[in-house]
């Protein structure tokens, strides 16, 4: 089948504009903010992992790499718009609002770790892979019959596409025309899988098509094609034209997560360096500001410094924080506990009581 999606990109890999192409219209200052943040999400990463490995965190998934898919996705929404992120999306998630701390108790399994705050428009990250397409189409769909002026994005990982909660929430989201966005970060492996030992298609972006949506993939590593693109899917959902299905190219330099994975077993080590060295995110973009006389290394070492500052402070107030007691699992299942429901609380605390 002859490719009817060609790759959009905006920023090259040597941070150049690519000839023809005309970058989003940004500031100097936002310029400056988004690539504060995609060092921002760099440095937490970093760190995270070294927080993981000295048992102060729990469950984590790298993101380094993708910093240019969920900086550049977030930023394009609005406030008032909602994210439904899956377990590696927690720079999209910070960026909308949820606080480090929120994160590292998340990370955890502290007793409020899925509790986001009142003014951010976000729900907590689904560990079930792409059961957060199907919340995101159902919101989408809500925003419509509402006529709010609102979009749903989700993000989901290329091992999604073959779950079938992913064609679920495509179909229906296509059918109601939803206002949500599909954001696809095609990072090339679900965990240990290749792409091609998934799916058939020579795209993603393609399965818009089965659906009746617009598909449109881009290269996941251009803070500009990302944002760009994801603007312009807002706005024709916000329009009532429906959702769109994004297919972002991007790659994860490290592993699935930090539960054991070790992608030096189903990686050439050359494909990572390729990577890294030349279509890396920040390194792209750092280079497109130096040109513009926006960026300076003393600048990106007060960011390093700040962020080093921010993550110790929030992990230091996570270790702090109540860890929390089985028996209150059950008190944020419902807003009225079932009778069944209670008597196994109070029976949890029969145990407690006979322990001390």
């Amino acid at each position: 089948m002859q490719n009817v999606f060609p790759m959009r990109q905006i920023l090259d890999t040597e941070g150049k504009i690519v000839e023809g192409q005309i970058p989003p219209e940004l500031s100097d200052e936002k310029l400056k903010h988004l690539y504060r943040w995609m060092f921002r999400l760099r440095v937490y990463d970093a760190l995270s992992i070294k927080l993981n490995r000295q048992g102060r965190l729990g469950f984590y998934a790298p993101l380094g790499g993708q910093e240019a898919c969920q900086i550049g996705a977030a930023a394009a929404l609005r406030k008032t718009d909602w994210i439904f992120p899956s377990y590696r999306d927690l720079g999209a998630s910070m960026y909308h609002g949820w606080p480090i701390a929120g994160t590292y108790k998340w990370s955890r399994g502290q007793i409020d770790g899925m509790k986001i705050p009142e003014d951010v428009n976000l729900f907590p990250p689904q560990i079930i892979i792409a059961q957060q397409t199907i919340h995101a189409a159902g919101a989408g769909w809500k925003f419509r019959l509402k006529n709010e002026d609102h979009v749903a994005l989700t993000f989901f990982g290329d091992g999604a596409t073959s779950e079938g909660d992913f064609h679920e929430g495509l179909n229906f989201a296509a059918v109601m025309k939803a206002q949500t966005i599909f954001f696809n970060q095609n990072n090339g492996y679900a965990i240990s899988v290749p792409l091609e030992q998934q799916t058939n298609s020579e795209t993603i972006a393609q399965k818009a098509i089965a659906y009746g949506m617009k598909g449109i993939r881009i290269d996941g590593n251009d803070i500009f094609a990302v944002y760009q693109t994801v603007s312009e899917a807002a706005e024709r959902a916000r329009r009532g034209e429906g959702p769109t299905l994004i297919e972002a190219i991007t790659y994860r330099l490290g592993p699935h997560s930090m539960s054991g994975d070790d992608p030096t077993r189903y990686r050439p080590q050359t494909e990572e360096e390729e990577w890294k060295e030349g279509k890396d995110p920040v390194k792209r973009f750092r280079l497109y500001l130096e040109a513009q006389g926006l960026w300076s290394q003393e600048w990106e070492a007060e960011l390093e410094k700040e962020m080093k500052a921010e993550i110790s402070a929030a992990i230091n107030e996570v270790q702090r924080a109540p860890i929390g007691e089985v028996d209150e699992l059950m008190e944020f299942v419902f807003e009225e506990m079932p009778a069944d429901l209670k008597k196994q609380q109070e029976e949890v605390r029969s145990w407690k009581g006979a322990a001390e």
